[in-house]
């Protein structure tokens, strides 16, 4: 649902448009400091948003010319000639005066970037549901210790970790998001005490000088306290950082209690064993599982909503919306099937899930861990960094262990019990038999390729993510013959408010490639030496997308102009052309990451292929989707092993 580890690739999402700000209920009598906090910082968590560079708006002359590089190997000479002219006509006439217009909002918008706004206002307007089509999700290795990855064990862990970690942001003291080019030099605390000591005006430059890029954090605001409400026509998200209870799900039932004492202070281990304790110990299954609800379209969804807080429900359903985070427990176990694996973790049934919630930590009857995620607020820079440093505390400095006792004298949790009309009842089965029509009818498959690494690619002097990406249009092109708009999401983080760029991997290099492979009429080495142009070229398109220079943002925030100041849509969106780029029928994301198992999402369109891939140092790994009606995931995944074997072949020549 991202590139991480090098800053630049992370699953299209939405950065929120938040001013950075202190957070309230601060501990009035700490009793354990060092326990309280998951990190304390010396350079407070914003201390770089001030002086984060803008994401700048691209020259109209170079997104034409990079728009029409990605068109030029996806249509025919008649077809292009066709884009070229109408491309032309609109940089002349509306593209110029739509990106005076542009660049007049921005200079109005100094706090925010260009596409924040437009971005945030494309998810929350989408009707469709959010599971499959929206939320990605990622699941966590397991501990290497397995009697650690007991259900009640691993869970108080990451939920003691989790609250340790929302408590460092509160307190401003979260270790800022900062990619260091050169580790040695600036991940050092030279670094951390010139920079702290600077003006926050000046921050950015100050880490600038060390090789080091702050990264802007202004969505990890979004993580917790969150949920994403429907409404008709636009849905909001309502955030309420005075709540310190969490929202727990087992069986179809709603449970809660707070974590911080009334002091501010986070309970001990053994407390928050107890209540997970307790709420694992009720066995009572939930006639009516709510969550359901949360898997419909969008406004079908705010009607019933609606009728449930007029019933009586409202008070109960602000207690889950207010919720540090969802932690959900199934009585489900995985036990290394792959395939029940992604499905459980991408869709599951929907009777124990609460879908609008930013995020949802879920561990299986086995211990097996993981996060679905709301896309909304955020993506994959805040989840990942959430993501890696609980994994890290939890499989390193657990604060339960398998011989730990829950303290069960201090259980606080309540059962939330709904008033459900016969109405609400009929909602409920409804969205039951359609959620479970839809899943169905998706196609789920994995592969894990060990025949080439990480490193290899490296050794060989070709970018990981180029050949897997290059491996994805060699599949495709094996089974169809023929090439089509593929997305690669990739984050423009190292600015402020900044989101995400597309970057269009289907390139004249790559369509070479593909067609020289599977003609049979080149050697290994001409093929080699394609590859090596393949790479140079994803790598420099990458470059230019993490730095703002990609041109899909840049269209579609003149295309907003237009319609912000009532004027006629330019002709070059509705065009042929156009649609056929963005229709994604390959739509693909990485995140890569110590403490990542696997992570996927959806297709994102009945024709697409939804591909969450991973190039892990002993392997390369990718879980493919798709609708059964128009694709097959095996089938991909089988021509997807071919393309690696060829191109390792060809590598190993």
């Amino acid at each position: 649902m991202y590139k991480i580890s090098n800053i630049y690739n992370c699953n299209n999402a939405f950065v929120a448009n938040l001013k950075v700000r202190s957070f309230a209920s601060k501990a009035k009598n700490v009793k354990d400091i060092n326990y309280q906090y998951i990190q304390r910082s010396k350079v407070p968590t914003f201390h770089f948003q001030k002086s984060l560079p803008r994401l700048p708006i691209p020259e109209l002359g170079k997104t034409k010319d990079r728009y029409l590089s990605a068109l030029k190997p996806l249509l025919n000479d008649g077809q292009y000639n066709e884009a070229v002219t109408r491309t032309s006509s609109f940089i002349a006439n509306e593209g110029s005066k739509l990106q005076e217009k542009l660049i007049l909002k921005d200079k109005y918008n100094k706090h925010t970037s260009y596409i924040s706004d437009y971005w945030f206002d494309l998810y929350l307007r989408d009707r469709v549901p959010l599971p499959i089509n929206y939320n990605p999700f990622l699941v966590m290795q397991n501990d290497i210790r397995p009697e650690y990855n007991n259900q009640l064990v691993r869970a108080t862990n990451l939920l003691v970790s989790a609250a340790r970690f929302m408590l460092s942001l509160r307190q401003q003291i979260l270790e800022p998001e900062v990619f260091h080019l050169q580790p040695k030099k600036s991940n050092t605390p030279l670094f951390r005490t010139v920079t702290g000591l600077l003006p926050a005006s000046l921050s950015w430059y100050g880490a600038y000088l060390f090789k080091a890029f702050p990264l802007d954090m202004s969505q990890f605001t979004g993580l917790f306290n969150a949920t994403r409400i429907p409404l008709l026509g636009k849905d909001t998200i309502f955030r309420d950082t005075t709540c310190n209870h969490v929202v727990v799900q087992k069986s179809g039932n709603f449970y809660v209690f707070d974590v911080l004492d009334a002091d501010g202070n986070l309970l001990s281990p053994a407390e928050i064993q107890g209540n997970l304790a307790q709420i694992l110990n009720d066995n009572t299954k939930a006639d009516y599982a709510l969550g359901v609800l949360t898997t419909q379209n969008r406004d079908e969804w705010s009607k019933q909503r609606a009728h449930l807080e007029d019933t009586g429900n409202k008070d109960v359903l602000r207690k889950i919306d207010s919720a540090i985070f969802n932690l959900i427990l199934d009585d489900v176990s995985i036990e290394d099937n792959k395939h029940k694996l992604l499905a459980h973790y991408m869709h599951a049934d929907g009777s124990n899930r609460w879908f609008d919630k930013s995020f949802s930590m879920i561990v299986t009857k086995d211990g097996l861990s993981g996060i679905n995620f709301e896309h909304s607020w955020g993506d994959g820079v805040a989840v990942l960094r959430f993501f890696q440093d609980i994994y890290d505390e939890t499989t390193t400095k657990p604060f339960i262990g398998p011989d730990s006792k829950p303290l069960d004298k201090q259980i606080t949790v309540k059962k939330l019990e709904f008033n459900l009309d016969d109405k609400s009842k009929s909602f409920i089965e409804k969205a039951r038999k359609e959620y479970s029509d839809w899943y169905n009818s998706l196609s789920i498959d994995y592969i894990l390729y060990e025949g080439l690494t990480k490193g290899a690619c490296k050794k060989f002097k070709v970018s990981p993510d180029c050949i897997m990406q290059l491996g994805f249009q060699a599949a495709y092109h094996l089974l169809h013959g023929k090439y089509v708009g593929t997305y690669e999401s990739c984050s423009t983080s190292a600015f402020k408010h900044g989101r995400t760029e597309t970057m269009r991997p289907c390139t004249e290099q790559t369509k070479l490639f593909c067609d020289s492979l599977h003609s049979n009429k080149s050697s290994k080495s001409e093929l080699r030496a394609i590859m090596q142009e393949c790479s140079t070229c994803h790598s420099e398109l990458v470059k230019q997308a993490a730095m703002g220079q990609g041109f899909d943002r840049h269209l579609f925030a003149l295309m907003k102009i237009a319609e912000d100041n009532d004027l006629p849509r330019p002709e070059l969106y509705d065009s042929y052309e156009y649609k056929f780029l963005n229709k994604s029928v390959l739509s693909t994301s990485t995140l890569s990451a110590p403490s990542v198992l696997a992570g996927g999402f959806g297709p994102v369109a009945k024709e697409s292929f939804g591909i969450g891939y991973s190039a892990f140092p002993d392997k390369l790994g990718a879980a493919v989707s798709a609708y059964k009606t128009h694709n097959d995931s095996t089938q991909f995944v089988e021509a997807l092993q071919k393309s690696f074997v060829d191109i390792t072949k060809i590598l190993s020549e």
